[in-house]
């Protein structure tokens, strides 16, 4: 099968789908691989990089008429849903529930596509989960980016002039984001809080050192699949309550709380905001779904009542050749597991490929079969 990596078009992005090392196992294992000119380049993989281990750099529209599988990291925009030919496989974070016109574009030219971002979060899955690898990475970034902000070191320092005291961080969310923040916030010596709707993650968040600051969640649907559901507004109302004497004693807040296929909840409003220190900075990783802060705007700086916002996406791309690399893996033992020797298996009873399998052949899938 001939398998195409193309070049991310969304602003800002500078990750890659597949890295040469990566290009190289799946040659390897039987495909022809074809590379988009400069798509590696952001991330430091040059064109001559993929052309040595095999693989093939193409223009765009060579690409889309001869590759079997088409692969992004991205959702594809309209342009290039335009050229999909029948027969053809996408493979993206489509984020399907949120872009349902894309999926119909797609059914429309008699497409396939699988979207990662509906990896099952259970054992089997955990080396092709695109999500939890990128958000490691974003949790890390998030707490660097939030020392470059702030006029406070983290750490506890006495000097002869006298102590300085440690920074305080504020989490909201303790996915795999939340938690690599909490531990990187720790090694650098913050005192550090956390709050999440789901109560399992408080043992998560104290064996890493940080305070878990409990909300009661009784009546709140349970988290399925490993993602946390929407909250009600009386469980809003009882967050904000609970958090907010961490949350206007807090140097950096780092927000993280994401509802697959929905806008993320806002969970500091600008009223709150108004009552934080002066000086202190909220780094939002939601803000590409809208944003935990009121006042957050995608990749953009806010400065409100004295308070630093930066709405961040939670894909890392200010690291993109490590990110890049972690997503590629991730994408090759997803293609070693939907594929043999004679091609797709389409195997519709195993969950991996049942749960990611969006449209098939032309016709959009919904839960599990197709319409």
């Amino acid at each position: 099968m001939k398998i195409g990596i193309l070049k991310e078009t969304q602003k800002g992005e500078k990750r890659v789908s597949i890295t040469p090392k990566i290009a190289e196992q799946l040659i390897g294992k039987g495909f022809e691989v074809f590379v988009e000119e400069d798509a590696g380049h952001n991330s430091q993989y040059k064109n001559y990089y993929y052309t040595e281990v095999g693989a093939v750099v193409s223009k765009k529209k060579d690409i889309f008429k001869n590759a079997d599988i088409l692969v992004k990291i991205n959702p594809f925009d309209n342009e290039e849903l335009e050229k999909l030919q029948k027969g053809q496989v996408v493979i993206a974070q489509l984020f399907h529930k949120s872009h349902p016109e894309d999926m119909k574009i797609i059914s429309k030219q008699g497409a396939t596509a699988l979207s990662l971002d509906a990896m099952p979060r259970i054992t089997r899955a955990q080396d092709m989960d695109v999500l939890s690898s990128q958000n490691n990475l974003a949790g890390y970034k998030a707490v660097i980016k939030g020392a470059y902000e702030m006029t406070k070191i983290f750490p506890l320092m006495m000097t002869a002039a006298g102590t300085i005291t440690p920074s305080r961080v504020l989490i909201f969310g303790v996915g795999v984001a939340g938690l690599q923040a909490i531990a990187t916030a720790k090694r650098l010596g913050a005192i550090v809080e956390a709050t999440d709707i789901r109560l399992e993650t408080k043992e998560q968040t104290e064996s890493l050192g940080a305070k878990f600051i409990t909300v009661d969640n009784t009546g709140e649907e349970e988290a399925e699949g490993g993602y946390a559901k929407a909250a009600s507004d009386d469980y809003k109302r009882r967050q904000q309550e609970a958090v907010n004497a961490s949350l206007f004693k807090a140097d950096l807040v780092i927000t993280t709380a994401m509802v697959p296929g929905r806008r993320s909840p806002v969970l500091i409003t600008e009223e709150q905001v108004k009552q934080m220190k002066n000086g202190a900075v909220i780094i939002d990783l939601a803000a590409a779904q809208g944003g935990n802060c009121e006042l957050s705007k995608l990749n953009k700086r806010v400065v409100k009542h004295g308070v630093k916002i930066f709405g961040a996406t939670i894909a890392p791309e200010s690291v993109s050749t490590n990110a890049s690399d972690l997503f590629a893996k991730n994408l090759y033992n997803y293609l070693v597991h939907l594929t043999d020797e004679n091609g797709f298996k389409w195997d519709l009873e195993d969950q991996i490929t049942d749960g990611t399998l969006i449209v098939f052949n032309g016709e959009i899938r919904k839960n599990g079969k197709t319409e």
